[in-house]
Order: C-alpha cells, then structure tokens, then sequence
C-alpha cells in the first residue's frame, strides 16, 4: 500500500459522492456518459494513479488503483475509468509507453490475427470502444501472443451495450496497422489475464457494497403494520445474509491486492472470482426481496448495482473461465486437492 492510498480515497469519494447522482448513472440509458466527471478525474490526475512516474504516471501501486475501482463499482460511475487506466498500467508493465488519449483495454480468449505488422478479425463486447480513441488487446501470429495497441479509427465499430446499459462494442479489423507491440511469455499472458480479473472483482465488490448499504436504509425507512420492516425476522435474515456476504467479498479482494502487490497471487484470483460469481447471485436476490417490487423500478437505485452484477458476472475472465483453469491445474499436478488447497497462507495484514 503507498501512502497516498488514504488521501487518493478521500479525494475520488468525494467527487463520487457529490456528481454521481441516480441521473448521472441514467445517462447511460441515452447513450451519453459523465463527461464532467471524467474531465474531473483527468483535472486531478487520477488517471495517472499506479502508472511509473518515468512514463509520466504519479506512481502508487496495485492496491491503489483496485480501491479506485471498487469506488467506481459503488458509485456505478458512467465512465470509462477502469478501462482506459487499466489499458494505461498493462502497456506500463510491457514497457510501452500509456495513453494520453482514451483508451479502453480488451484481453480476450479469442485474440486477433497478426501477420506483417498488422492484424485482422472481429473482438465482441469491448469495453467503451465508441467513444476511446486506442485499444490495447492480443493477437497470435503463429501460435505466439503478442500485447498490441490499435488505432480505433482503423476499426469499423457496431454499438452494443450489456445488461446495465454499460457500451460494449463489437469491432472488426482488416489489415489494420499496430501502432505497437510486446511478445508475451505464458507466465506474462496469465499474469495479465489475473490483472483483468482483479480489476473485475474490484468493481463487483463495490457494487456488492451499496446494494447492502441500499438494503439496511429501506429497511429502516420502510414501515408496515406500523413499525420499521428491519425489525421483521424474515427481512433481518436478508440483512445477515447481505452482510455475510459484503464481509467475505470484501475480504477477498483485501487478499488478493495484497497478494499482488507481493508478486504472490497464484490461485487467489480465481478463487475471489468464483467467490464474486456466487455472492453477486446471493446479493442481487436478497437485497430486491428486501426492497420488494420496488427494487426493480427506474425510480429507486438499487438496479443500478444489481444489473451490474449480473452483466459484469458473464465478462472478462469469469467464474466458467477460471474453474476451466483449476481444473485443468489440479489434474496435472501431483498433489492432492486438499494439500493444494491448504497450502496457501494468507498475508499478516488480512
């Protein structure tokens, strides 16, 4: 953790808290986004966070970043913060030097073709690409993959949007010109993918905290039969559930950020994934049985943070992705489950 991590919380939380309200997040259903919060975020150069000062970043690390996400995850922040940063700090880990200019990141299991310098081939739900000018993904040229940064005028981009209204793109490449490339090892290219999945449990964490947070408010201001609903067994075994839930999700993404910043995440990050995958399912129904038919209306917030559970679930590296790789680890290794399983320690602070 740096120490300016407290002080990068205050600032962000504050802007969070004083320009996202419930219309700021409704603009996505009209196809527009914040536009004054991000140019308030690059005003105070938190888009620098976590990127080397030597390419023109602020420093600070992992840790950082994440709980930046986690923030644009509460607050469900209509800008394309996570991506156009996390596009930034993977070109700063392959020595190539970040954007300026709004860039979206998109690794997939499918990259694009590459031969002569140029790539070709179609990449579905990017993240935010009609509106970012560079896009940093992976191509394969003869069964070896590459970290590669594109021109998204050299695209031919169709809208598409997930299930909160978020813009994920579908592009298609025809010879298109890479403005620059890195090989990537095996250990480099899973390594990244543990990046991405990191930055994806952050944001879900922080969904998961404000819908439990939305949940304990309607149940202290919402009254029947006279008295205030929290004070019914039934809705107080939501809350415990709810809050069950927030604690464990919370401590997961606490786990792995440590365990990042000490080079040390193995299969931490897969296991917070599956863990992210289970409590957004468990969260989502408990907190709209809470808030009843109320939960889903475009009047109350609370949709906000549970479609973005459910879409966010079925993105990037998910839960399905990451049992695949378990699996797949776990039948070639020579331990058992159980030795494997508890042979990790978790780091002192936690």
């Amino acid at each position: 953790m740096s120490e300016m991590k407290d002080m990068i919380i205050e600032v962000v939380e504050r802007i969070f808290k004083e320009k996202v309200e419930k219309e700021t997040v409704d603009l996505l259903e009209a196809n527009q986004w914040a536009e004054d919060v991000w140019q308030l975020l690059l005003e105070n150069e938190i888009q620098q966070v976590a990127v080397k000062e030597e390419h023109g970043g602020a420093g600070g690390d992992y840790e950082d970043l994440f709980h930046l996400y986690r923030l644009v995850g509460k607050y469900a922040v209509p800008v394309p913060f996570i991506e156009h940063t996390l596009a930034n700090l993977v070109l700063d880990i392959a020595n190539i030097q970040p954007q300026t200019e709004l860039s979206t990141v998109h690794l997939v299991t499918k990259p694009l073709d590459m031969a002569d310098g140029k790539v070709s081939g179609s990449l579905q739900h990017v993240p935010w690409a009609r509106y970012a000018k560079k896009l940093v993904t992976l191509a394969t040229e003869q069964g070896k993959q590459s970290l590669i940064l594109l021109d998204l005028k050299d695209a031919s981009i169709e809208n598409h949007t997930n299930l909160a209204a978020e813009p994920r793109d579908r592009l298609q490449f025809t010879d298109a010109k890479i403005l620059a490339s890195q090989p990537l090892t095996d250990e480099q290219h899973e390594f990244l993918t543990k990046l991405q999945t990191a930055a994806t449990v952050s944001k879900m964490a922080g969904a998961i905290d404000r819908a439990f947070e939305l949940s304990v408010q309607f149940s202290k201001e919402r009254e029947q039969f006279g008295r205030p609903i929290h004070r019914f067994q039934l809705v107080q075994q939501h809350l415990a559930v709810l809050a069950g839930e927030q604690a464990l999700s919370g401590a997961a993404l606490e786990n792995i950020l440590a365990l990042l910043l000490k080079e040390e995440a193995a299969d931490e990050i897969a296991f917070a994934r599956l863990k992210l995958d289970d409590a957004s399912r468990i969260v989502a129904t408990s907190a709209h049985q809470v808030h009843a038919a109320i939960g889903v209306t475009h009047e109350h917030r609370l949709h906000h943070y549970t479609r973005r559970l459910w879409a966010w679930r079925d993105e990037d590296f998910h839960a399905k992705y990451w049992k695949k790789e378990l699996a797949k680890k776990w039948l070639h290794s020579s331990n058992t489950l159980w030795d494997t399983l508890t042979k990790k320690k978790q780091v002192e602070h936690i």
